[in-house]
């Protein structure tokens, strides 16, 4: 069987179903994981499983390495984003957040890492509100920090090993129906096709050099002025 074989975690969101369209358009096979069903033609096969347990997560990365017969590309996509200022937040949504966007990530590397060969990658998926807070989004911008935090670890733990570690980190895409263009240079949200191109970009031989990045997909977001893109119904959550 030709091609890289790949593991994605997170393979029913949108995002999710562009990156395995990106890799299978580039000749890799993909096996994709999540917590619902997916339909997406693009996968050599598709699992069901709660990634935030330890033991199922082990489980998925020896069944993805048993079909595809070896494991070069590890994406790990999956998130949720609760929505509620720190002292609404429930626990539920703590452990829930926390769970599906960091949790899963560490468990998958874990159990995958031992299985990679030199020239072998991680991509992650994080996001821009890793770094730029806007409120209702502290467990959401909490997990995408430690998405973050384990990239760069991992980078230099594994690096010896040939192995590279990065992440996207995405603005709007078209699929976040509560964001509009204001504040971003390009006048424009993303398509989830623009972030599968830069995890495949930084998964291929044409990223070698680069490990510990975290790459935005923003549009120039991370660039720009908050009172450039802060909304008159984002800045009045500032305030209690």
């Amino acid at each position: 069987m030709g091609g890289r074989g790949v593991l994605l975690v997170g393979a029913s969101s949108e995002i999710g179903r562009a990156i395995a369209q990106a890799f299978a358009e580039s000749g890799d096979r993909v096996v994709g994981v999540s917590a619902e069903e997916s339909s997406a033609s693009s996968l050599t096969a598709h699992l069901v499983a709660d990634c935030t347990q330890p033991q199922l997560a082990a489980d998925v990365v020896a069944a993805a390495r048993d079909t595809l017969g070896r494991l070069d590309v590890i994406v790990p996509a999956a998130a949720v984003m609760p929505m509620a200022r720190l002292t609404a937040t429930t626990d539920e949504q703590w452990r829930q957040g926390i769970g599906a966007t960091l949790d899963s990530f560490f468990y998958i590397a874990r159990a995958a890492v031992p299985l990679l060969g030199r020239d072998a990658a991680i991509v992650a998926v994080s996001s821009v509100n890793a770094s730029r807070m806007v409120p209702g989004r502290s467990v959401y911008s909490a997990a995408k920090g430690g998405v973050e935090a384990l990239v760069r670890q991992l980078a230099v733990e594994h690096g010896p090993a040939g192995i590279r570690v990065n992440a996207v980190a995405p603005g709007a895409v078209a699929t976040d129906a509560a964001e509009d263009a204001e504040g971003y240079p390009l006048r424009r949200v993303g398509h989830p096709h623009e972030v599968a191109d830069a995890v495949v970009y930084l998964a291929s031989e044409r990223a070698s050099f680069i490990t510990g990045v975290v790459l935005p997909v923003d549009g120039g977001l991370s660039v720009s002025s908050p009172a450039a893109w802060l909304r008159d119904d984002l800045r009045a959550g500032w305030v209690d």
